[in-house]
């Protein structure tokens, strides 16, 4: 990512809070492999089976809506609903939706806020404070920046551990539109019963990031 591209106060910002991260993902990686070696048990429990999963071919749709301030691509075998509460709370707007997977038991959050009426610097802040929430569960956390084809800059973060979401990411133009997603299922966190659908499951989100592009709309 080139820092033309994104503009010296995106790339500044997102450098920053990279080099915290990746401490903290250094700190808990250093901890998971002490108490490794700490364990002194002969004892080697049998690994747990798991259901075999049929997946279906990768076939993708658009997803254009009127009056939503972006597009994508998304699988056929998923669903997209309006998500009207969040957590508990009111969106902040319109365009907060829900990719579902019904087959996986998943789905991907996607929350967008308008820069200008929220800070930049603070919407950075805050998706990097929710990547943060599951260093409890996680042994390490790694990140990479975003640049596509479409000129769409941004963080995608991978998180490793039994962690309510695995896969996150932001996207931005530093100027108007912040969006963000995450990978959550309706199961217990389990990376290993979690690992293959995840797997599959990250080829979407991929596919979904390299065919994203901002639109513009009348409060846009």
């Amino acid at each position: 990512m080139h820092k033309n591209l994104i503009g010296k106060n995106l790339y500044s910002v997102i450098r920053f809070w990279l080099s915290t991260i990746k401490q903290i993902g250094f700190f808990l990686g250093a901890i998971y492999g002490l108490l490794c070696l700490s364990c002194n048990s002969p004892f080697t429990p049998k690994p747990t089976g798991y259901y075999a999963i049929s997946f279906p071919k990768k076939k993708y749709q658009l997803f254009n809506q009127p009056g939503y301030p972006y597009q994508f691509e998304y699988p056929t075998y998923a669903t997209i609903s309006k998500d009207s509460v969040f957590f508990g709370e009111t969106t902040e707007n319109p365009w907060w939706i829900n990719i579902n997977f019904p087959s996986f038991y998943g789905r991907i959050y996607i929350s967008y806020k308008s820069i200008g009426k929220n800070n930049f610097d603070s919407l950075i802040k805050h998706s990097f404070a929710l990547t943060g929430k599951h260093t409890a569960k996680a042994y390490s956390i790694d990140d990479s920046l975003i640049h596509t084809a479409q000129n769409i800059d941004g963080v995608f973060f991978r998180v490793g551990g039994d962690v309510a979401t695995a896969n996150q990411f932001f996207l931005t133009d530093s100027t108007r539109n912040f969006l963000r997603g995450a990978l959550y299922f309706d199961a217990a966190p389990n990376a290993d019963s979690l690992n293959i659908v995840n797997q599959f499951l990250i080829e979407d989100v991929k596919h979904l990031i390299n065919t994203f592009s901002w639109r513009k709309t009348p409060n846009n």
